[in-house]
């Protein structure tokens, strides 16, 4: 079976810029800010094949509301923020969202349209360019605080960059993304689908191996084990924490100290809680 890999995740915060400087001290190139039509704005962490959207909502009244069969990402990145800061959605590869929508659509875990849209971006020579995308959203009704979708870029060769994946912490990309749920196999169904894996058990929880990633469901219980604070509504689903691969954990703990970010070390990895990384931890592993 086919298993998509993540294409980005979505990290919502109030203060674009201030976030983006954040990133910068974690040892991150961060992108610069780019213009939605819907509302919102983003600065961009790129990695050869998946990449990390701070996105804040600079426009309001540009946000258009939720109606039925159309996911308002505005509307639902404005509805986060309103109760907190972190990491709001997922998005997976898509070869073909078209084709994605009607597979959710078929299965129960998308009654929505594909969304498609274009802005300008620009090359690391200041270049102006196009990128172009088509989003199909998921649904889980256990989690109705978590947003899924899957992405399909339609010019790659204007989107991806070398240039842009070089940081000085020497990340290389994603690894796992965590999500806490005090019930973790009643997402069974619905990331099975999502994700086109199978459910593996993690001790209490579940783990889908993604193409090159992977999602763990584990309990609150659990989750405050690794990753020392989280910052998630009490009782309810979301994502807590995503981690990257660093060659050099050493170096990366002195960068940390240096800039004064807290983390605790454990085996093979350090932790940035949530309450010192805009609302999600932010774990680096080694290779």
């Amino acid at each position: 079976m086919f298993r998509r890999g993540i294409d980005h995740l979505v990290l919502a915060v109030k203060d674009l810029d201030s976030a983006a400087e954040l990133y910068r001290q974690l040892g991150f190139q961060v992108g610069a800010r780019n213009r939605h039509p819907w509302g919102t704005e983003n600065r961009i962490v790129q990695f050869p094949a998946s990449f990390l959207e701070l996105i804040t909502v600079a426009d309001p009244s540009a946000v258009p509301p939720h109606r039925p069969g159309h996911f308002s990402f505005g509307a639902f990145v404005t509805e986060f923020l309103s109760n907190r800061e972190g990491l709001a959605m997922i998005a997976l590869g898509s070869a073909d969202a078209a084709r994605d929508t009607a597979q959710f659509a078929s299965s129960g875990i998308g009654p929505f349209d594909t969304f498609s849209f274009e802005r300008e971006g620009w090359q690391p020579d200041g270049t102006v360019i196009r990128v172009a995308f088509s989003l199909a959203f998921a649904h889980d009704p256990a989690a109705p605080g978590v947003g899924f979708f899957v992405c399909q870029h339609h010019h790659p060769e204007n989107f991806w960059s070398e240039r842009f994946q070089s940081h000085q912490n020497g990340a290389t990309g994603l690894h796992s993304v965590t999500m806490v749920s005090p019930a973790p196999n009643q997402h069974e169904r619905f990331l099975a689908v999502f994700t086109n894996a199978e459910a593996c058990a993690l001790g209490s929880g579940l783990s889908f191996s993604l193409a090159r990633e992977r999602i763990d469901v584990i309990t609150p219980d659990d989750a405050a084990a690794l990753l020392g604070s989280i910052n998630a509504p009490e009782a309810k689903p979301a994502l807590a924490a995503y981690s990257v691969a660093v060659p050099d954990l050493a170096f990366q703990a002195r960068r940390l100290t240096a800039a004064e970010i807290p983390f605790s070390q454990g085996p093979g990895r350090l932790v940035v809680p949530a309450s010192a990384a805009r609302g999600v931890a932010v774990v680096f592993v080694s290779p």
